[in-house]
């Protein structure tokens, strides 16, 4: 195991030493420390290939630490170790990535059983062109933050798309990141050096004439060519407008119908809805001439509580993103309102979650933000469900 890298972290420096002494017979290359800010500094130097954390440490527990190695270090495999006490946070974070627990007072063979497991997965997948290709399942997409299976597949969908430009609809409730995706699908696309030109759907046509409607539509089209049309809530568009925009595209714009150099170079169609469309009620405020143009494929953004996996990662990413602008300590989140946060049910989706940090900042908290610094809905929701 020349190059494979252990970190086991504990605020017990007797139980460091034990570990060390006896990983170290066994020739593995362990490094160890009694916090969680001095891993975070080693983990940013080295790659571990994995970390044993203990659950209950004074400045940054097992799962704060588990979020934030998994925002840098996807691929590390991080094991939780716990007291009897924290059995069910230990459990809880192995639904968020951690690949195991061990519990207090545990045997040391136990390390070494766990060590030789995920070297060998590691091996193997190394040695397999096709689960090697499967190891850059990533965290982040550009600007997208996630590790769920339902954003691994919008990845997927992203990068099969990028040497083309198909017409793509984006689907999902508010607050779950449509207008996001369409720009990255625009960065990762063979048109990121063109217009991207947004479009406010309900503003879109107003004050002009209907004999006048195609002429707009055309003149809007045009004047993209080579770019791409972001068409923000679709529905917000009456439907004998979203006609003329399907017919001056599908006369000027599709291959077999341009009519000039600049139109030959088209217009990719990006476009997004709260609503369902393939549902009956859907298909009642959107004209199907229009919804042809704009689905050649259909990306169906999950709402938060369908991918609560991502919560640690996102927390983290927002933390971050307003530490910045913070000129003293930064910022974190207390294990109690973590375990709320994780549990609540976001109707609001990821910018209900942004929202709830950036307030935080607003308010200017201290160090933690804790379960009585979050808004009264949630506060509230987490009251009940530690009574229940």
């Amino acid at each position: 195991m020349e190059d494979f890298e252990i970190l086991f972290v504990d605020d017990d420096t007797t139980i460091l030493s034990l570990v060390e002494e006896y990983l170290n017979a066994f020739n593995y290359r362990v490094s160890v420390v009694d916090n969680g800010l001095k891993a975070l500094e080693l983990i940013e130097e080295k790659n571990f290939d994995v970390v044993f954390t203990d659950f209950k440490m004074p400045d940054i527990n097992g799962l704060e630490l588990l979020a934030m190695i998994k925002e840098y270090r996807p691929l590390t495999e991080v094991i939780i170790v716990t007291g009897h006490g924290t059995m069910e946070s230990a459990i809880q974070a192995m639904k968020y990535g951690s690949y195991d627990y061990i519990q207090k007072p545990f045997k040391l063979e136990v390390l070494k059983i766990l060590i030789e497991k995920i070297y060998e997965e590691k091996k193997l997948k190394q040695g397999n062109i096709i689960l090697k290709s499967r190891l850059k399942e990533r965290h982040k997409y550009d600007q997208l933050i996630g590790i769920s299976l339902k954003m691994q597949e919008i990845y997927e969908q992203i990068d099969r798309m990028s040497d083309n430009s198909p017409n793509v609809l984006i689907q999902g409730e508010s607050g779950t990141g449509k207008e996001l995706t369409a720009h990255v699908i625009y960065k990762n696309s063979d048109r990121k050096q063109k217009a991207f030109v947004p479009v406010n759907c309900k503003s879109f046509g107003k004050g002009v004439a209907e004999n006048q409607i195609y002429e707009h539509a055309l003149s809007l089209l045009k004047s993209s060519a080579g770019g791409t049309i972001f068409f923000d809530e679709i529905t917000e568009i009456a439907p004998d407008m979203q006609a003329e925009i399907s017919r001056a595209y599908t006369e000027n714009f599709l291959p077999s119908a341009a009519v000039d150099d600049k139109q030959k170079s088209g217009v990719r169609l990006l476009a997004a809805t709260k609503r369902n469309l393939g549902e009956t009620g859907g298909r009642e405020i959107v004209n199907q001439d229009f919804l042809n143009c704009t689905n050649d494929v259909i990306i169906q953004m999950p709402p938060l509580r369908e991918r609560k996996e991502d919560i640690c990662l996102l927390i983290n990413h927002f933390l971050a993103k307003f530490n910045t602008k913070r000129e003293s300590k930064s910022m974190n989140v207390s294990p109690e309102t973590l375990d709320v946060l994780l549990r609540y049910n976001w109707p609001g989706n990821v910018i209900q979650l942004e929202n709830v940090i950036e307030r935080a900042f607003a308010l200017k908290v201290d160090l933690n933000i804790e379960v009585d610094d979050l808004p009264s809905e949630i506060k509230t929701f987490g009251e009940i469900s530690k009574i229940c």
